[in-house]
């Protein structure tokens, strides 16, 4: 009777070590994150679409206004368009204005005088910069220029003709040649000259010339 007793026993603790090694070769469960896991697959990664950029547009509101220093002259100048800037297309004759006003320091009562202003318009694109369109300018024909010293003011438009289909901006560049009476009775006078650039965008620019075959 001991002896079947004893043999149940160890049939069933070889019972239980069978199921032991059964389990542990049945290695880690499928939800365990450890090596030999499985592990859920990863989310994919969304890629925002990068568009063209906006091209920046110095009469973007209508207008711009610059305080520009030539020497012992102050100017401040207002830039603008009465050609909207969605007609400031390739092949568009495209005006641009400007007011221009000056200051002296120290004022002694000399006399400001603007001798000439010249504007050359440069296309581009990103990539490419175009020949500039010929230079424009305005000479005074008066010893001295045209007065420009508070309340006394300059006016102007400029006119920027065709550029290529590819660029998608103009540049324009502004040279002020200023003469200052050097005391308020004196026949000379010493020159002054500053600069300025303004970046117009084109609306609808930025297409290449079709191939010829």
């Amino acid at each position: 009777m001991v002896r079947s007793t004893r043999r149940r026993a160890a049939v069933g603790a070889a019972f239980v070590l069978t199921g032991v090694l059964s389990l542990t070769a049945c290695g880690p469960a499928p939800w365990a994150g450890g090596a030999g896991g499985t592990s859920a697959p990863p989310s994919p990664t969304r890629t925002a679409a990068v568009g063209p950029q906006p091209v920046p547009n110095d009469l973007s509101s209508g207008s711009t206004e610059r305080a520009l220093q030539a020497g012992a002259v102050a100017a401040a100048v207002n830039y603008w368009s009465t050609l909207s800037m969605d007609q400031w297309t390739p092949t568009a004759l495209k005006p641009v204005s400007l007011s221009l006003t000056t200051t002296v320091t120290p004022d002694d009562g000399q006399q400001v005088g603007l001798q000439r202003v010249s504007m050359i318009a440069v296309p581009a694109n990103p990539t490419e910069t175009f020949a500039p369109l010929e230079a424009q300018l305005d000479q005074s024909n008066q010893t001295a220029g045209y007065p420009v010293l508070a309340p006394y003011s300059y006016s102007q438009t400029f006119n920027i003709g065709e550029v290529p289909a590819a660029a998608t901006h103009v540049t324009l560049q502004f040279t002020y040649e200023f003469l200052v009476q050097t005391t308020p009775t004196s026949a000379e006078y010493a020159k002054q000259t500053t600069t300025d650039a303004v970046r117009v965008a084109i609306a609808g620019g930025g297409v290449a010339p079709a191939s010829e075959d």
